[in-house]
């Protein structure tokens, strides 16, 4: 096995281990800290397969940001040491049936796809290109996917803060 492949499979183990470790933690801040594990891992990948400007908007955004933003909420609006509730029963059997059904998903998706090497030469990468690209609209931009991500960025703010948030007992 060659040393890529090793690699390969420890970040691969690593982003499957934490993410179980995330969903099933019932510690605010560890669930937050294997999401970051996942992440970071997944900046990884792409920095195996030379995509270093992805991984670097992977490391800073998602690992740096709503991470970051996760822990901060967690920290300031609630005690550390807080856990989940357990779910009910129910919700563990929904959560179970979709899991397996994203799973036969994806795997029929991958198998019944054929995966083409390309013979195209790398374009050059330049600083006015990637400028560029980021602020334009149209076929090569990523103005609306930043976008996107900073709804998401909002989404995942409010979200730490209502999962943070305190109940109050009267």
């Amino acid at each position: 096995m060659l040393g890529n492949q090793i690699i390969f499979i420890v970040f691969s183990a690593m982003i499957v281990i934490f993410s179980i470790l995330t969903v099933t933690s019932r510690r605010i801040l560890r669930a937050a800290t294997f999401l970051l594990f996942v992440l970071i891992s997944t900046s990884a990948l792409y920095f195996m397969l030379n995509y270093q400007f992805l991984a670097a908007v992977q490391l800073t955004l998602y690992a740096g940001g709503i991470v970051v933003l996760i822990i901060f909420s967690v920290l300031l609006t609630s005690h550390i040491d807080e856990k989940f509730e357990s779910p009910a029963l129910l919700k563990k059997v929904y959560g179970a049936i979709a899991a397996i059904l994203g799973a036969v998903l994806v795997i029929t998706t991958l198998l019944n796809h054929t995966f083409i090497a390309s013979s195209d030469v790398p374009k050059e990468v330049n600083m006015d290109l990637i400028g560029n690209s980021l602020i334009s609209w149209g076929e090569q931009g990523y103005a609306l996917p930043f976008e996107l991500i900073s709804i998401l960025l909002l989404a995942a703010m409010i979200a730490a803060i209502v999962v943070a948030k305190k109940i109050k007992t009267k």
